[in-house]
């Protein structure tokens, strides 16, 4: 993306205002720990974990809900128009057994849906408005 790591690195960070750019995401809570949070994602509630932070390059969260346990890591590297974004998911349990063979795609459709919206909120001008 054409955009500072230190942008994409501050929309990832920014846990509460996911609901305005993540689909499927309305609510999100401060955790009972200082680095945790509460997500609920398409009507299921997960508690997540801060993991990786290390300011401007690696990113990562776990979350565990009913029958699901995952994680997401983010890679952000400076290139010389922008950034490099690679993102992974990791999602295990049962819950996640039946969405994979109900929908194959549908971990690599989310990864797309978060890089394309990261991209497009790091890549807004000023007078395009705040994110």
């Amino acid at each position: 993306m054409h955009a500072p790591p230190a942008l994409a690195f501050a929309l990832l960070t920014d846990v509460p205002r996911w609901p305005e750019w993540v689909s499927g995401l309305p609510e999100v809570r401060a955790g009972p720990l200082a680095r945790s949070f509460e997500v609920w994602f398409h009507g299921h509630r997960f508690e997540m974990f801060r993991g990786e932070h290390v300011p401007y390059t690696r990113l990562g969260w776990s979350g565990v809900g009913a029958g699901v346990r995952l994680y997401q890591a983010w890679l952000l590297t400076p290139v010389a128009d922008g950034t490099h974004v690679v993102t992974e998911n990791v999602v295990r349990g049962p819950a996640a057994g039946s969405l994979t063979a109900s929908a194959p795609l549908w971990a690599q459709r989310l990864n797309s849906l978060w890089v394309t919206q990261l991209k497009r909120l790091s890549e807004k001008t000023p007078q395009d408005g705040d994110a």
